[in-house]
């Protein structure tokens, strides 16, 4: 199995390479050459299985020989074993052929944690092989870095940095990023939106003299093996409804598009995905663009759904390379465009994502109101990422059941939570003491130089 850049320029690369890689070095983002096949008996067998079995099934046929069959179902088995619920990824029904999949009772109450602890897991393991020791910078809006101090804590072959823009994560989020106390962890509170945070990070990795000094590697979903664990919730929860002898569909609350690409490939891999749609909030850079095919940036507006609040969406350059013919000098001189404020999608192109992909937008009075009803009717607390989603599944209801992804524990967000619904949700109790530990993060200019200089000044502990 070997990897491509979406840009076409940079060395092609086996999965370990592309996972320890993370950016490529033409500034491209890593895809599969080809997307292994999964036959409709292969997808059968999943029903009944474990969620950890059904990740091992889905991913083997992309790891080539990086571990042992062995050795990857003790890497999984490790990655799940502390979350909350032994389905992992329990669906709950919202209403006729509306179902939710929370996905919420990892390790800090993420869809992040999936991806996440995996990788962690893998990338230690791979280290452990070579003994080399890396530097991973991450940015956030808000999400991703908490569930990646969790995962790398106290490893030994990793120094992780995350950015995230201050004063725009939620009080929760937060404190998940800057009450760990293990000296290889650091929270940077950089002054500016994700945006600035995830453009710093990509500085970075094209600064190859600091990328190799430092032997620097993503974990953001720039990183193609953060998307790989991703697909498995999409095998489990539609095998769960009948698939493969019934197709299912999807909406998913996306920002950074990196999780609704991972039901792409669901959907590549031969899982019966009628409908892939894209729920964004008030910051709808990517409903727009499928609405008119431009993909014009106008600035980020805070949100109750922060997470959301992106304007560049790395991987929807996954997204153009296929819808492209996987031609790389497009993608490249699209991606050159976008550095001026915006591109426009060929008609050809624009017709491919429309063929996968429908969209739909929710305000922030709508995501209120969401979160209200729902509860009322159901007795689900969502947080304001899901009802996003829930919000624009239900403009797309039809035949075919809908599942819509549960991004976020409500308690992740209670401000916004109690002011739709007037009950405060509580933190589970493992993590009842959040807002007790003391915390420690670095506010930061929005400075390539200072957060280089930074870095090299606090890594290897």
């Amino acid at each position: 199995m070997h990897y491509i850049s979406t840009r076409g320029a940079a060395p092609v690369l086996s999965f370990s390479e592309a996972m320890m890689t993370g950016l490529a070095r033409d500034g491209g983002l890593y895809v599969p050459q080809t997307i292994p096949a999964l036959s409709a008996g292969d997808i059968a067998a999943m029903a009944g299985q474990s969620y950890e079995e059904i990740a091992f099934r889905v991913m083997r046929p992309f790891m080539g020989d990086t571990f042992a069959d062995d050795e990857f179902r003790g890497l999984i088995a490790a990655a799940y074993q502390g979350f909350g619920h032994a389905a992992r990824a329990p669906l709950v029904q919202l209403g006729p052929n509306h179902f939710l999949l929370e996905l919420f009772h990892g390790p800090t109450l993420a869809f992040k944690d999936f991806a996440m602890q995996l990788i962690g897991q893998m990338m230690q393991a791979a280290l452990a092989k070579t003994g080399q020791r890396i530097t991973i910078v991450g940015a956030t809006s808000g999400d991703t870095g908490s569930a990646a101090m969790e995962a790398f804590r106290g490893l030994s072959n990793v120094d992780l940095f995350i950015l995230y823009p201050h004063g725009r994560v939620s009080d929760v989020q937060r404190r998940q990023m800057t009450t760990p106390n293990e000296a290889n962890v650091h929270a940077l509170a950089i002054d500016g939106s994700f945006d600035d945070a995830q453009a710093r990070v990509k500085d970075m990795f094209n600064d190859f003299a600091f990328r190799d000094g430092v032997r620097l590697a993503g974990v953001n979903s720039i990183n193609w093996a953060r998307v790989l664990a991703q697909v498995v919730y999409y095998f489990s929860s539609a095998v769960s409804l009948g698939a493969p002898h019934r197709p299912v569909s999807f909406t998913v609350p996306t920002g950074n598009f990196g999780d609704i690409f991972a039901g792409y490939i669901a959907r590549k891999m031969g899982l019966p995905i009628e409908k892939l749609v894209i729920a964004t909030n008030h910051n709808d850079i990517l409903h727009r663009a499928l609405t008119s095919g431009d993909y014009v940036t106008d600035g980020v507006r805070p949100s109750i759904s922060p997470s959301m609040d992106i304007q560049v969406s790395s991987n929807f350059e996954r997204a153009l390379f296929d819808a492209y013919g996987r031609d790389g000098v497009a993608v490249a001189q699209l991606m050159a465009e976008l550095k001026a404020g915006g591109f426009h999608i060929s008609q050809g192109a624009l017709q491919t994502l429309r063929g996968t992909f429908a969209s739909g937008r929710c305000s922030e009075d709508e995501t209120t109101a969401t979160i209200r009803t729902t509860f009322a009717q159901t007795g689900e607390v969502l947080c304001p990422h899901s009802a996003v989603g829930v919000k624009v599944a239900n403009e797309h209801l039809g035949t075919t059941p809908m599942i819509t992804l549960a991004t976020a524990h409500p308690a992740k967000f209670p401000d916004a939570v109690e002011a739709a619904m007037g009950v405060r949700p509580a933190l589970p109790p493992r993590m009842a003491d959040l807002f007790d530990r003391p915390e420690r993060m670095t506010r930061v200019a929005n400075d390539l130089g200072a957060l280089q200089a930074l870095i090299r000044e606090r890594m290897n502990g």
